[in-house]
């Protein structure tokens, strides 16, 4: 029974050498090298044009409006939490797609056309950040652009996660951590008051049209996702 337990497990070397092979085969394969670099491309020009949209929505603001949650809650100074809990999710992102790197092309398409459909929908809607909110204290002009403004509709902060959440909803303990994420940094932005309830409530149905379409329109990719996943569960 020690043994068949023993080989049952990856501890070690033997999940060392799962991961040399995840990545062996999918950096030799010329075809998935061909797709992560259009799929790098994408995610590029579409975090580019959600900056310049940001940047575009904030100067030409017009007013703000009422909110039934934000007007009847106080303000809540966790900016810390807004800023660095969208870091750590990147850093977490980052971490899985490095142990899996057969994912890389299908998410970084799956963010890319996130960042472009929320790029559209900040250039159309000017609305103005609630007046009650949180001012973020950060020195960094890049963390001022890239998290601050009058880019409301819709949250990213909500949103990507969820994504993520549907990206890898077959994986239980993955499903529920980026779920989690996605609840709390909604709450975290409403407690700023950086974000209209509807901004965090129409994230989660936007990000599942997106997910879908990234179904529809990069199946290749998906495809070589799911490869990744076929030779861990063999390995394993």
């Amino acid at each position: 029974m020690a043994a068949s337990n023993h080989t049952k497990s990856l501890p070690g070397r033997e999940w060392l050498t799962l991961l040399i092979r995840r990545h062996r085969s999918s950096w030799l394969h010329r075809n998935y090298r061909t797709s992560l670099l259009l799929s790098v491309l994408l995610f590029l020009v579409a975090l580019a044009a959600d900056t310049l949209a940001g940047i575009y929505a904030t100067e030409v603001a017009s007013n703000s409006v009422t909110d039934v949650i934000l007007s009847n809650i106080p303000v809540v100074d966790v900016d810390l939490l807004y800023v660095y809990g969208a870091m750590a999710l990147i850093l977490l992102i980052f971490f899985r797609l490095v142990i899996y790197p057969g994912h890389i092309a299908f998410v970084l398409d799956s963010l890319g056309l996130f960042f472009i459909i929320r790029a559209i929908f900040i250039s159309a809607t000017h609305v103005a950040i609630f007046p009650d909110h949180v001012v973020l204290d950060f020195q960094s002009k890049i963390i001022l652009t890239l998290f601050g403004g009058d880019q409301q509709f819709f949250s990213g902060h909500t949103g990507v996660p969820f994504l993520m959440a549907l990206i890898y909803w077959r994986e239980e303990v993955w499903r529920y951590i980026f779920l989690a994420i996605s609840v709390f940094l909604g709450i975290i932005v409403l407690l700023c008051n950086l974000h209209y309830t509807i901004d965090v409530l129409s994230a989660f149905f936007i990000s599942y049209t997106i997910y879908h379409m990234a179904l529809w329109l990069f199946p290749k990719e998906y495809a070589f996702f799911a490869q990744d996943e076929i030779l861990t569960a063999n390995t394993g």
